[in-house]
């Protein structure tokens, strides 16, 4: 059950994430369901919705899922053992350098929770928080600009591992949720990489896993299936033509986003974006 009340620094996301949806949630807080149970959310990503309902007065059951081993790697181990966690990234904050940033981002062994560390640290440091993996599933971001990078905050650890005790965290695919999500006590949210505006924007997957036209439709699948058991279903996406035409029989919100990353500095700003629902 997510905790009623945080008593230390609320929860909200602990690593930065391309397309995050912190400084959305104003826009999307209309458009959640006004009643529900349980908790989905099989795109894990940064967390932003499921650290909202977190801090909210309710007592709710919670699945995170996604297929970054990695990342969920992270969450289980703050879940388990925040502590550990902080004073190995308490180690990487005094050594943090570029010299110690690129031995740090080679290195693969570790315990789970080194491994957890490292991938905090690599977050905070490289280039605009962007996680990428090659087809290896190694981490390949270069070290950022950053002159006194804050690397973690310890209240805030421990407070995203109270919000996630008795939370089920799993490394699936998305396609998984249909095994639990079955009525209108559920909400399930959808945050898949987005379908790119063009050619030259066609990066669609933070692990070496891509996600292509193709797996937009069999999400369009899954997104139905669940609507027509009746489960509250929310999807985020680009607005554009494919993804209007693939959720025609949905309702679709259009949402203001500020764009950051984009090698033409002069094509970051403000964008639409689309929320789809099936309520």
């Amino acid at each position: 059950m997510l905790a009623e009340t945080i008593e230390t620094v609320p929860p909200r996301p602990f690593l930065k994430w391309a397309g995050g949806k912190s400084k959305l949630l104003q826009q999307y807080k209309p458009h959640f369901p006004k009643t529900f149970k349980n908790y989905y959310e099989p795109f894990l990503g940064g967390g932003a919705v499921f650290f909202y309902f977190a801090r909210q007065p309710l007592q709710l059951s919670a699945r995170l899922t996604d297929i970054n081993q990695e990342l969920i790697n992270v969450y289980r181990c703050i879940q388990s053992a925040p502590d550990t966690v902080i004073v190995l990234l308490a180690n990487h904050q005094k050594e943090h350098r570029s010299e110690y940033y690129y031995k740090v981002r080679e290195n693969l062994e570790g315990t789970d929770c080194e491994k957890a560390a490292r991938i905090i640290y690599l977050n905070k440091t490289c280039f605009n928080g962007l996680y990428r993996e090659n087809s290896k599933g190694e981490f390949n971001v270069p070290i950022g600009r950053y002159k006194n990078p804050q690397i973690f905050n310890p209240g805030l650890i421990r407070s995203v591992s109270t919000a996630l005790q008795k939370v089920q965290i799993d490394v699936k695919p998305f396609e998984d949720v249909l095994h639990y999500a079955t009525s209108s006590d559920d909400f399930v949210y959808f945050d898949p990489p987005y379908h790119p505006l063009s050619y030259t924007s066609n990066f669609t997957s933070y692990s070496r896993y891509s996600f292509n036209e193709e797996d937009q439709i069999r999400l369009r699948h899954v997104f139905a299936e669940l609507a027509g058991r009746g489960v509250n279903v929310m999807l985020s996406n680009s607005d554009c033509s494919f993804i209007r035409e693939l959720y025609k029989d949905f309702k679709i919100h259009k949402i203001l986003a500020a764009r950051t990353i984009n090698s033409n500095i002069k094509k970051r700003g403000i964008i639409s974006e689309v929320l789809i629902t099936s309520y």
